[in-house]
Formats: C-alpha cells, sequence, structure tokens
C-alpha cells in the first residue's frame, strides 16, 4: 500500500511485511539527549500524634469460603493511590498545597520507615502464600427509572453497581481541616523492621465489604414517606429489557433506585454472604452488556487481585492477619461469634468494651470472641510501660459533647430564612464542616480533601435517615498529588484477620499484645515485629507506630500482592493523522510536548513507548535499536487487524530515544498534503489492544472527528435546531456498545485509554467517552480546535499535555473501600470498572481522577458511636514498586434529627446528587433529571421543617448547614450538563456530564458554582504569603449582575477557564497597569493573557490569579471580556441567581421551591 502523500517513504531496510496489505517505509531524522529516571512522586511526612485509639464494627457479617474465580477472570490492580496530606491546624493554601508536577517527582520529601536494629527473635514460622482463591468478576449494573423524580432511593435504598464517574474530594485551597491541629513536619530516623522468613502471614486476602441486596423498588421521594399526592410526578413506565441493556452500554451507572416488575436479571442482588460473588445476568440478545464475559476474553490470569487485596472472613481458610503461625498448615476455622452482645442495647464508647488499662497493662482475660490462637504468647509477664491505653471511661469522657441535645445549638443549625435573607453566600471559601469528634480523633482524622462525607454525623439508622431527606455516601480523591505521606517498609502488613482492614488510628489496643479492629470488632494479634516502633527505636510501643499514628500512609507491598512481577511504564500514542487533524494543527503542538517531555515520562529504565497513527489506514513505526531512521509499516486491511512486526513497535525509551525524536520531529510535516478524510479510529483502538495486551500500560488516543470507517463507525445524532430545546435531549448514551466492549478487554489486559477529542464538529462524544470510562482513563475536549484560530485552545492543550505526560502514575490498580458493620454501599462513579461488588479496577490511576460510591444503612448503629471508612487503593508505579495507599476516616453516630442536619457538608451532597443526576439524564431524561434535583431540595427543606423547625411557614427556613443547597441546586440546573432552552452542543453537554462523574470535589464545585471576585480594588489586607510572593484575597461575590459595576473589573474562576469582565467606565490607570493598554476602548475583542507589567496593580493581579491557577492540574484558559463585547454572553451565563429566559432567579427558585413545600 502506498503510504500517505507528502511522507517521505522510502523502501531501503524496511522489513518485508509478513502479510499483504502492508507497506513499509522510513521516516527523518533527528538528535536525541539523555533521558534522567525519574522519581515515583511526592510523599508525606508523618503525623504525630497520642496514641492508638479503638472504633467500631463494619457493618457485614462475612461468608465462610474463599470466593471461586470463574475462569479466564482478570484480576485488577490499584492504582498509584495519591492521600491526603496533613495540614497543621487549618487547610493550606491552594499554592501550598498542590503538588506541582516537578515536586510531585521528589522522593526526598517521603519519609520511608526502613532499615535499623533488627526487632528481638519471633516466634515461630511464617506460613507461606497460600494459592489464591479467585474472585468471579461481577457486572456492572443499571436500574430502570423511578416513577417519582428524586433521589430518593439514591440516598438509602442499596441498590446495582455500575462503573460511572464521580466528583471526589481533592485540596482545598485554604484554611480549614478536619481539626488537624499538630502536624510534625520532622524527619524521622531511617530505620528497619527485622527481617522474616520468606513467606508473609498477608499473603493470601479475602474479599472485603459484602455488597447490598437491591430491595424492592420503592416510589415516593425518599424512604419512609409518601409523595405527596398533589406535588407533579413525571410517571415512567419501567423500562423494557433492551432498554436497561443499552443503559448499562451507556458507561454511566445507572439511577440506584430499582423498579417494581423489573427483571429479575437486572434486580437481583450481587451481594452474597456467602459463596461466590454472583454475577449479575444479562440479556443474550446484547452481549455487550455482559462485562465479565467481555473481559474474560482478554484475561490471560485469573482473577486474584481480589485475593490479594480482598476482605477475609472469620471462617476461612488463611494464616492470621496479625500474628505469626508455628507452621504454614491453615488454621483451623473459628467459630464467627458475634463480637457484641445483642441484648445490650446501650451504645458503645468508641474502641472496645474492655476494662480501662492502667499504664502496667492490666492483665485482662481474651473475650470468648478474641479469635486469638491456642498456644499465642501469654499477656501476663510483660513489662511495665508509662503508656497508657485508652479504655471506656477515658474515651466516653472524652467523647461528651456529641449530643446537640445537652449543648448550646451549633451555628450549623442556626434556622435561616431564605427568603429573607438576601446574601447567603459568605464572603471567604467554604471549607470542609469539622466532625464533631474530640480533639484527638480530629487530629488523626483523614483530610477532607481525599476522603469527605456528605453527612459528618451518621444516623443511628436508616429510618432516621429517610426521615432527614439526605444522601448518605462518600467522595475520595485517593491518588492525590501529596507534599507528605509516610511511605512504610516493612515485611508485614498488619490487617485484620477477618475483614482484611488495614490497621489504621482508630483501632483499639486491648493489651500490647491484641488490637481490636474497628470495622468488624474482632480481636487479632500484634505481631511480634510490629511490637518495634522504627520512630523511637524501642521495643514494645505497636500503638506508637507511624500506621497507627497516621490515617494516610502508604505501603511498600512484598510479593505476595503481586499476580505477576511490577510491570513497566508502557506508553503508546494513536494520533489521527487525517485531513482535518492535520489542518487544526494539534501534531505540532502534541509533538512539541513530547520532544519537551520526554525525558521526564514517569518510569524507569524499562520504560517502553510506542506511536501509531491512522487515516483511512493504520499506520506503525518500527523503532527499533540499530535503526537508522523509523520505519513506518502500513496495513490497510482494517477489517481484520493484525500487528506488521512482532517486535520494534514498543520500544525501550533510552534506547531508542534517538529514533523517538527523529520521529516526533517529521510527523507534523509527514502529512501535510494529505487528502484522506476517513477515520479508522476503531480498527486502530483495536490494532493498539492487540500491541499492549502482553504488558499493559496507558493508550493515548488523540481524535478530530467522528470515526467513518471499519468496526465502531458513527453516524451524526446532533440536530442543531434541537440544541435549545426545553423538552427532550436525547442521545446522552452511546450508538454502539463497541467502544464499551474494547475497553472492558482492555481493562481485562491492564490498559487504560486516554481520549483526546479535538474537533470543531460533532463527533459523537457520547459513543466514544466509553473507551476512557470503562478502562479508568481520562476524558480531555478541546471544542473548536485550531492552532491558528483559536489560539487560547492551542496554549491549554501544551500546557495539559505537560501535567498530563509528567504527572504520577499507577498501573494495574484496584481499589476497595471498606466501612463499618452496619453500613453497606452501592452503586460507585467514576471511571473504573466493577470487578467484583466492591472491588474497582483501574488499570491506571492518576492523581486528577475523582470517584464517589452511595451508601445505606442495613443495620442500626445503636450499639457504637463511631464508624469508620477504610480505602484501599493497591498499585503498581511508575518504577515497578508494588504499593499500598490508605486512607481511614473516621465520623460519629447521631441519634437525632438536628444532629444529622448539623452535620451536612452541603458541597459532598451536592456533587453526590451531581453524580446521580448524570445517571438519571443516560437512563430516563434530563427532565426527569432536573425534577429529581428540585425534589432533593423540596424534600429536605420540607422534613427539616415539619421535624426540627419550630417556626411557621412564613419563610422558606433552613438550617445553616443547608442555606447554600437551593443555590447550590439552581447553580447545577444551570449548568451545561443539566441545562435546558439555552443553546448547547451535545457533545459540550455530554463533556460537562463526564467531567462531573470523574472530578474532585473541589474542582466540580468551581464548574458547578464558579468564584467571583472584585480585582481592580486589590490591597495587601489579608493577603497571605505563598513563597516568595504576596497573594491578595479579595471577598467572594454573589454570581448576580447586580455585583458588576462599569467602574469595576471581575475575575470568575469556573474552574477550567477564567473570565476578566472589564467595565466600560473602569478606571483607565488599572487598564494600563494591569492590561497594558491606554484605555477601555483599545483592549482587544480576544485578550487570552494578562501580559507581565512592572506596576504594583499587575503584581498582585497576576499573583492572584497564579496563585488560583497553581490550585489545580490543568490550566485554564484566561478570557478578557469587554462590557458589551459579543463574548460577554458565555460570562454571563454563569451569573446564576440572575433569571434567564429559561430558568429562575434564585429567589425566583426559592419561590418554586417554596410552594411544593406548602402544597
Amino acid at each position: 500500500m502506498s503510504a500517505p502523500s507528502g511522507s517521505p517513504h522510502a523502501t531501503a531496510g524496511a522489513r518485508t511485511p509478513p502479510r499483504p496489505g502492508v507497506a513499509v517505509a522510513p521516516a527523518a531524522l533527528a538528535s536525541s539527549g539523555p533521558a534522567p529516571a525519574r522519581q515515583n512522586g511526592p510523599a508525606q511526612s508523618q503525623m504525630q500524634v497520642p496514641s492508638g485509639h479503638g472504633l467500631h464494627h463494619q457493618n457485614y457479617v462475612a461468608p465462610s469460603g474463599p470466593y471461586s474465580l470463574e475462569p479466564g477472570k482478570l484480576a485488577s490492580s490499584l492504582p498509584d493511590g495519591q492521600c491526603n496530606d496533613y495540614y497543621s491546624g487549618l487547610y493550606t493554601l491552594p499554592a501550598q498545597k498542590v503538588a506541582t508536577p516537578g515536586a510531585a517527582s521528589h522522593t526526598g520529601a517521603q519519609q520511608v520507615y526502613c532499615g535499623g536494629p533488627p526487632a528481638p527473635p519471633l516466634l515461630g514460622t511464617l506460613p507461606g502464600p497460600v494459592p489464591g482463591a479467585t474472585v468471579a468478576a461481577s457486572h456492572m449494573h443499571t436500574s430502570a427509572s423511578q416513577p417519582y423524580p428524586s433521589f430518593v432511593n439514591y440516598y438509602s435504598s442499596p441498590t446495582i453497581y455500575t462503573a460511572s464517574s464521580s466528583a471526589a474530594s481533592q485540596g482545598f485551597p485554604a484554611t480549614c481541616h478536619y481539626g488537624v491541629s499538630a502536624v510534625s513536619n520532622a524527619v524521622h530516623p531511617s530505620v528497619s523492621y527485622s527481617s522474616l522468613p520468606p513467606g508473609d502471614p498477608y499473603t493470601q486476602v479475602f474479599t472485603s465489604q459484602s455488597a447490598l441486596a437491591t430491595g424492592p423498588g420503592r416510589k415516593g421521594s425518599f424512604p419512609g414517606q409518601n409523595a405527596a399526592p398533589s406535588r407533579p410526578s413525571a410517571l415512567a413506565a419501567p423500562l423494557p429489557p433492551q432498554h436497561l441493556q443499552q443503559q448499562s452500554l451507556a458507561g454511566y451507572s445507572a439511577l440506584s433506585w430499582s423498579v417494581p416488575g423489573l427483571p429479575p436479571t437486572q434486580d437481583k442482588l450481587i451481594r452474597n454472604h456467602s459463596g461466590p460473588l454472583a454475577s449479575a445476568s444479562s440479556s443474550p440478545a446484547n452481549p455487550g452488556v455482559d462485562s465479565s464475559s467481555t473481559t474474560s476474553s482478554a484475561s490471560p490470569v485469573p482473577n486474584s487481585y481480589d485475593v490479594l487485596e480482598g476482605g477475609g472472613y472469620p471462617d476461612m481458610h488463611s494464616s492470621s492477619a496479625s500474628s505469626p503461625a508455628p507452621d504454614p498448615v491453615p488454621e483451623p476455622q473459628p467459630v464467627p461469634t458475634p463480637t457484641a452482645p445483642q441484648s445490650a442495647k446501650v451504645a458503645k464508647p468508641f474502641g472496645h468494651s474492655y476494662p480501662a488499662l492502667q499504664p502496667g497493662y492490666q492483665n485482662a482475660a481474651a473475650p470468648p470472641t478474641s479469635g486469638v490462637q491456642p498456644g499465642a504468647v501469654p499477656y501476663a509477664a510483660f513489662q511495665q510501660y508509662p503508656q497508657q491505653y485508652p479504655g471506656v471511661n477515658q474515651l466516653s469522657s472524652s467523647l461528651g459533647g456529641l449530643s446537640l441535645q445537652s449543648s448550646p445549638q451549633p451555628e450549623s443549625l442556626r434556622p435561616v430564612n431564605l427568603t429573607q435573607e438576601k446574601d447567603v453566600l459568605p464572603p471567604t471559601p467554604i471549607w470542609a464542616p469539622v466532625p464533631n469528634l474530640n480533639l484527638d480523633l480530629k487530629k488523626l482524622n483523614c483530610s477532607p480533601d481525599s476522603f469527605r462525607c456528605t453527612l459528618t454525623n451518621i444516623p443511628q439508622t436508616q429510618a432516621l435517615l429517610n426521615k432527614a431527606k439526605l444522601p448518605l455516601g462518600l467522595l475520595l480523591h485517593p491518588f492525590r498529588d501529596l507534599t507528605q505521606l509516610p511511605v512504610i517498609t516493612s515485611n508485614i502488613i498488619v490487617r485484620c484477620r477477618s475483614c482484611r482492614t488495614y490497621i489504621n488510628p482508630f483501632v483499639s489496643f486491648i493489651d500490647q499484645r491484641r488490637w481490636k479492629c474497628n470495622l468488624c470488632y474482632r480481636v487479632n494479634d500484634v505481631p511480634e515485629e510490629f511490637m518495634y516502633n522504627p520512630l523511637t527505636r524501642s521495643y514494645g510501643e505497636p500503638h506508637k507506630r507511624p500506621e497507627v499514628q497516621n490515617s494516610t500512609v502508604e505501603f511498600i507491598a512484598s510479593s505476595d500482592y503481586m499476580l505477576r512481577p511490577p510491570q513497566a511504564a508502557v506508553y503508546l500514542f494513536v494520533l489521527d493523522v487525517s485531513h482535518n487533524a492535520v489542518e487544526a494543527g494539534y501534531l505540532t503542538v502534541l509533538c512539541q510536548s513530547l520532544l519537551e517531555n520526554l525525558d521526564k515520562l514517569p518510569g524507569d529504565s524499562r520504560t517502553r513507548i510506542g506511536f501509531m497513527t491512522f487515516d483511512s489506514t493504520i499506520h506503525f513505526y518500527n523503532l527499533q535499536e540499530g535503526l537508522s531512521q523509523p520505519q513506518m509499516l502500513i496495513v490497510s486491511d482494517i477489517d481484520d487487524v493484525f500487528l506488521p512486526t512482532p517486535d520494534g513497535l514498543l520500544v525501550n525509551l533510552y534506547e531508542s530515544k534517538e529514533l523517538i525524536k527523529v520521529l516526533l520531529n517529521a510527523l507534523p510535516s509527514m502529512f501535510t498534503n494529505t487528502r484522506e478524510t476517513h477515520s479508522a479510529l476503531g480498527p486502530a483502538l483495536q490494532a493498539a489492544f492487540k500491541l499492549m495486551s502482553p504488558t499493559g500500560g496507558r493508550v493515548s488516543v488523540f481524535q478530530t472527528q467522528l470515526p467513518s470507517l471499519g468496526a465502531g463507525l458513527l453516524q451524526s445524532r446532533e440536530d442543531p435546531n434541537q440544541r435549545s430545546s426545553t423538552k427532550v435531549v436525547q442521545h446522552l448514551g452511546p450508538a454502539t456498545d463497541f467502544y464499551k466492549k474494547l475497553a472492558l478487554d482492555c481493562s481485562g489486559q491492564q490498559t487504560a485509554m486516554d481520549l483526546f477529542l479535538l474537533s470543531s464538529q460533532y463527533s459523537d462524544l457520547a459513543s466514544l467517552a466509553c473507551m476512557s470510562k470503562y478502562s479508568a482513563g481520562c476524558i480531555y475536549y478541546y471544542p473548536s480546535f485550531h492552532c491558528t484560530h483559536n489560539p487560547s485552545q492551542a496554549e491549554k492543550l501544551q500546557k495539559d499535555l505537560k501535567r498530563y505526560l509528567t504527572r504520577k502514575i499507577g498501573f494495574e490498580a484496584v481499589m476497595r473501600i471498606r466501612c463499618t458493620k452496619g453500613l453497606s454501599m452501592h452503586t460507585f462513579h467514576g471511571n473504573f470498572f466493577v470487578r467484583s461488588t466492591d472491588l474497582l479496577s483501574l488499570a491506571n490511576i492518576n492523581p486528577d481522577a475523582g470517584f464517589a460510591v452511595q451508601l445505606s444503612i442495613e443495620e442500626s448503629l445503636t450499639d457504637t458511636s463511631l464508624v469508620c471508612f477504610q480505602t484501599a487503593l493497591l498499585y503498581t508505579s511508575s518504577k515497578g514498586e508494588r504499593r499500598i495507599r490508605v486512607h481511614t476516616l473516621c465520623l460519629p453516630v447521631v441519634s437525632s434529627l438536628a444532629e444529622v442536619y448539623a452535620g451536612v457538608d452541603v458541597q459532598a451532597a451536592i456533587c453526590l446528587l451531581a453524580n446521580m443526576a448524570v445517571d438519571r439524564s443516560v437512563s430516563s431524561s434530563l427532565s426527569d433529571a432536573r425534577d429529581a434535583l428540585v425534589n432533593a431540595v423540596v424534600d429536605s427543606l420540607s422534613a427539616y421543617g415539619s421535624a426540627v423547625s419550630n417556626f411557621q411557614h412564613s419563610g422558606l427556613i433552613a438550617p445553616a448547614s443547608l442555606k447554600l443547597f437551593p443555590l447550590y441546586v439552581l447553580a447545577l440546573l444551570k449548568q451545561k450538563a443539566f441545562r435546558t432552552g439555552t443553546s448547547t452542543r451535545l457533545d459540550d453537554r455530554v463533556y460537562a456530564m463526564c467531567q462531573i462523574k470523574s472530578q474532585p470535589l473541589v474542582h466540580l464545585m468551581k464548574m458547578i458554582h464558579p468564584n467571583l471576585y472584585r480585582i481592580d480594588r486589590l490591597t495587601d489586607e489579608g493577603a497571605i504569603h505563598v513563597s516568595d510572593r504576596v497573594v491578595p484575597q479579595p471577598p467572594l461575590q454573589k454570581l448576580s449582575a447586580e455585583r458588576l459595576t462599569r467602574e469595576g473589573a471581575f475575575l470568575m474562576d469556573c474552574g477550567s477557564v477564567f473570565y476578566i469582565w472589564i467595565g466600560k467606565s473602569c478606571d483607565n490607570n488599572f487598564i494600563e497597569d494591569v492590561l497594558g493598554y491606554p484605555n477601555f476602548a483599545s483592549i482587544p475583542q480576544k485578550m487570552t493573557y494578562l501580559p507581565d507589567l512592572d506596576t504594583l496593580s499587575s503584581e498582585r493581579t497576576r499573583s492572584f490569579v497564579a496563585w488560583l491557577r497553581d490550585s489545580r492540574p490543568l490550566s485554564p484558559v484566561l478570557h478578557v471580556v469587554k462590557d458589551e463585547s459579543p463574548a460577554k454572553a458565555e460570562f454571563f451565563q454563569h451569573l446564576v441567581e440572575d433569571r434567564t429566559e429559561a430558568a429562575f432567579s434564585y429567589y425566583e427558585f426559592l419561590v418554586h421551591v417554596q410552594r411544593h413545600i406548602c402544597k
């Protein structure tokens, strides 16, 4: 086949193609340089905290017997998780807390606990690995829409597991934290734990949280309440099975409620408290829905990562997770006995129910449920130690004040009349509420930047949660960039023998030799090696070890957590080179960025890289060391794609660096004269899958148009005349299941696909996005991209690529979330694949990915005063290390409705609702999702008014904790993803939905409700000092045109874009000092930068803008908007408190809500 016109394709030196249809040609030449190795990423120092405490039961009873593995199911591994940093007292500022790519690459900040004096001799020997018990892959499920448009069952009823996207919490830019007071940044001595004999007792791991059953579908607004008959309810008939199948293909998790009459295959519970996990069956008519069968076709190894990280059960054969066993023979099955007396309903203080221990460790007899092995070391002969473990009396007194009834009413419960209080938006940033815990627990708790719950006071019962009409869920940012992270190297990782929870600051030490799990309450033995404290170089203080002093830690995992040797970093770039792509000019930006950052790609000496290009044919590039120049191999048979050569397509980065640079310098001009307009994206992805399957890694796909040839071809589905429709918005789901199936195959081979869509016309992102959503990839969208005509987009691509190419990355990752007994999880949100009921498969994990999960209360929590959540992320770093990132969050349990409302995290709640609304939009309709959002406000404020507030209905009353809830919901209704009546391109709407499902909370909130500042009067009053610059802190303005003055200049931060609005009568001195133009009239219409001027106003403005820009991973585009210019329409669309032709003003929305409440 001939190569594209304009490309220098000589045939000399080319390999003989193994099949017809392959043409070979060499590319042009360039030079190269050395490639320094890159460190694995940032680390976080440990926080000094008091001695270990205890916590409470996990929410499930463990089933017996190891899970069995279905043949051919691939295990997922854990992504490169990021942890929270710990701050002193309050949140740090964005510039201080968000690690730059450069900072993220240094391991010097990590405190690695290793090396040093050996611990005393161990008793016995440790059993070797148990042959992997494996777990059947479960499917992503969807459910039909609920007749009444609300998120009722989202909040509480257990439902179906799906792969979707979500926002989770990330670093806030400023000052409040979960009460983290004293933070130690001291560098601890480098010490080591004594080495253990081969064979770690943590070889076998069990499946964690049991998934919960899908109960019968409920009607009405919230559980326990019948919908008011007078309220309009858009009744939707239950969807037919074929529609349900398409929902599964849509790539979003379907609604978390189910419908009466739902087919058993869909409404079936995937939870199993004993035996193998059940897979959801799917209709044979639509094979694309059966994700496990799709994955199994691509899985060469068993799906046993579930065994490596997973949860175990008390009656499973395993070695003890906490104590050495005398020999590798499996221990007898312990009898599962309740750890808490069922008769006693008195709420237990957090920790354990054993007598308080005096400094000398009282010789308390082990309770019958301790699970201590026979022959364990007796506890009577311990030396007297000054450290006292907290007991019931101390803990009870320290928990005083948790009840709101015995203390003054907190500010969060202050009644606010929303219709009379004009300005509800505070002038300062809104921080996550601090849980009502004692000071010691506040110090220990996980940063809300990494782990956040919609309710910081957990209701005791599901009935109480139903009564509050509030969503319960978690938002996570598990792998975010950190400046400090305790990294622990040890031969033993201490975990609960029953539920496999990692030891953490909230466990209880019964005595020096036993600790009690804070999730399932099992009593475990303390391993001998764990008795040695590497920080103090002392023996006998397990409660002072870093694992028990930090709620965010990272373990260097042993080979017991590996199914194969850790994979190398492998990167494949798949590039559209059709006429449309060449015309857009993105190749120049991409190749230049790759040349600049080639040495900064995360990896080690094994790092491999490859390139493919495509139009109507597929072009491979042989870069094997020893060639004088790259060889282009062209495959024209797109119906039966094959690899033209067995090697040379993925090459070692450092061995072939010169050839790689030659290719990158030649690519932008190779296709300059091409007239090929077709795009064979699907076949190119199939070839990429074949190429990456043996290793796994990351595929970066660059596409500029609708795929038009071969598998996965798409037709235009957008009607431009319907962009402003106020009725039905169609085609939010995929048109084909090709990209989902391919993504599942890739996930099975530990390969993620990242999509860069640079398009000036409709490209059916709803279909293309599936390749990233189900393979744990990322989606980047650049509408109207053109290097010349739209330079701001080209600049953004260049900056985004720098972050993308250099940020930390984790490979072959899996993530599991565990919670206290009585709680259960359902409906996950994020880009991943659910490989078992609670195990998220993440072929890649990156620091910018957010996740969410919905929770319900299965059992009463009256026997505990605290609950805990723990997320564990097992991943392979770019340096080839197997690591486990663990975050643990502790929250109080409350029994009154007032306390539930007092602990609402309104930002977390709105982000979770946004994820649920995306699911509703795809599975049902956009109008149903909008109605459900409105009903969420109506129901919660109605419940508060009727049950808590003593005010008469003279206005719309809300607690202070919920005063922003109506405003945020209105902002969400006006967001691109959900707005109607305003012209919105279909790809723009779908991309906004993708962002909602995958962004961390802090970035998602700016997208939902932008921040507005006045910047023409910046002063140093209240400024903060970041590095060597002074950053002004102007107050927040409400998003209304009434706050704009023609004499002022305002900056709007929308997350991915900055707008600087200049009033017509703005002071000429400000215009000249900041923008560099003499007056308003001389400012150009399309100004996208701030010049570097030597004036005080310019320095302050640029410092503030740079501070905002540094608080996010991707660089926002900046637009200077003149008053009365055509570009101001986009700016004014973000003023969510103002009325538009198609939407309420904020006051009108409040009246609308009040009218519904009064019905």
